[in-house]
């Protein structure tokens, strides 16, 4: 059955309240399904479609649901059912919900959950945001070293309905200490009583708790991990960064820089729904920054004011020519951006890298110089059409130069190359090519 056929009849289900074709789709949908389903209802008619499902299903459902959608719902539910649902979702979802219900709420609810579930809570609550420590779970299965591999299958089978993967196995010591990994295959197919520390690899890739989540999330995709072990300072383990929550961060992250690379600031929820209010105050602050940027080009039209008079014909010319150095200096930044954000590049490599974009665009102007110039033969005369075609590249290879330099600086600096946006380029770019198109200009046609 389509995807669409089986929303349908999930609605009609609802509508009638019908307990067994609901339990029959709940075979078929998978949670993230059912939750774009609610995603679109009132708050409301969410809660009453949750109040209808499993626990547990209804918390994994939850847990896919917009924080926004999740926050509503929860304010509608009676402290003792909020903390039955807080029971029933992983560890690291339960402590983002948790973290944003209003103050006076959360201790009410914490009075209702299980002692368990509080001990997790108040363990991962106690990491600062971004960190590795905010966004791991207590998921996990461990083993201790000295057990062998029947034995290891008997803990396997008490835990494993608690955590979040066991296909990853972790070792430890008598004091908590992380010794060593074993997968599930390897003790399946091993003899059973074979000793687990005889099975484990000691060539851990783990993280600090206070590794920020954009580095955890760049180890898992690089070693292609299920899962990152996450260890306190004293090497024990604490917890694990699963591979699904290294997608949601890297999503979060791309998301972030993209809006900054457009000078929006971070949004604390979807673009969706975000207040009028809160969209205002995240744009406006560079939008009026920029706007004093831009100043520079009006000083430098009206520095060549005599200039422009002579030859009104250069008017037609600006808009082109600086658009051209703004987009040939966005390009440049994205491209340092994301090879800085990717490891792609360091900021030792901005020596090299400049040579190789002068050349680049140096290339690049001289082919948008020959393109205009076709453009400027049949508008306007030789003299003009030469100031074009040299400012032309000029601009190009300063703007060029700009977007790849100010992402290396902002680097440098400690500051997020992603703020190295393709506003800021532009506007730098605009004022510099107003000032080298109107030179070239006053050199060339006022010898």
């Amino acid at each position: 059955m389509s995807y669409e056929n089986l929303i349908a009849d999930l609605h009609v289900a609802m509508q009638n309240e019908d307990a067994d074709a609901l339990q029959a789709l709940l075979d078929e949908l998978k949670p993230a399904d059912f939750a774009d389903y609610l995603q679109m209802q009132a708050p409301e008619d969410a809660l009453e479609s949750l109040a209808l499902l499993p626990a547990r299903h209804g918390a994994l459902v939850l847990g896919h649901l917009s924080i926004t959608q999740q926050l509503s719902i929860a304010a509608l539910m009676p402290d003792d059912d909020l903390a039955a649902l807080l029971d029933n979702m992983d560890a690291d979802e339960r402590a983002d919900l948790f973290n944003l219900l209003p103050a006076p709420r959360r201790e009410p609810v914490m009075g209702f959950m299980t002692y368990q579930s509080r001990e997790e809570l108040i363990h991962l609550s106690s990491y600062p945001e971004g960190t590795a420590g905010a966004v791991m779970t207590s998921g996990y299965v461990t083993i201790p070293s000295r057990v062998a591999a029947s034995d290891a299958l008997a803990i396997l089978r008490y835990t494993a309905p608690r955590a979040e993967t066991i296909y990853q196995l972790y070792v430890i010591d008598g004091v908590g200490k992380l010794v060593g990994v074993v997968s599930l295959r390897d003790i399946i197919l091993a003899r059973p009583n074979t000793r687990i520390h005889d099975l484990i690899s000691t060539e851990i890739i783990s993280a600090p708790t206070d590794m920020s989540q954009e580095e955890v999330a760049k180890l898992i995709s690089r070693y292609d991990l299920l899962a990152l072990p996450v260890l306190d300072e004293r090497e024990r383990l604490v917890g694990i960064v699963t591979y699904d929550d290294a997608m949601d961060v890297a999503e979060a992250e791309a998301t972030e820089d993209i809006h900054k690379s457009a000078t929006v600031g971070k949004l604390e929820t979807g673009v969706g729904e975000s207040g009028l209010f809160m969209l205002y105050r995240k744009r406006i602050g560079w939008l009026v920054l920029l706007v004093f940027v831009n100043i520079f080009s009006g000083a430098g039209i009206a520095h060549f004011e005599e200039t422009i008079s002579a030859y009104i014909a250069l008017l037609f010319f600006l808009p082109l020519l600086i658009a051209s150095g703004g987009n040939a200096g966005a390009q440049a930044a994205t491209l340092m951006v994301r090879g800085l954000a990717t490891g792609d590049v360091g900021g030792r490599d901005w020596g090299r890298l400049l040579g190789r974009e002068l050349l680049v665009a140096t290339g690049l102007g001289l082919s948008m110089a020959l393109a205009v110039s076709v453009i400027g033969v049949l508008r306007t005369e030789v003299d003009v059409v030469k100031v074009v075609a040299f400012s032309m590249v000029a601009i190009v290879i300063i703007g060029s130069l700009v977007g790849m330099i100010l992402p290396f600086i902002l680097h440098r600096l400690g500051w997020d190359p992603a703020t190295a946006s393709a506003p800021l380029v532009t506007s730098i770019a605009d004022g510099v090519g107003v000032i080298i198109y109107f030179s070239i200009a006053t050199l060339v046609l006022f010898p």
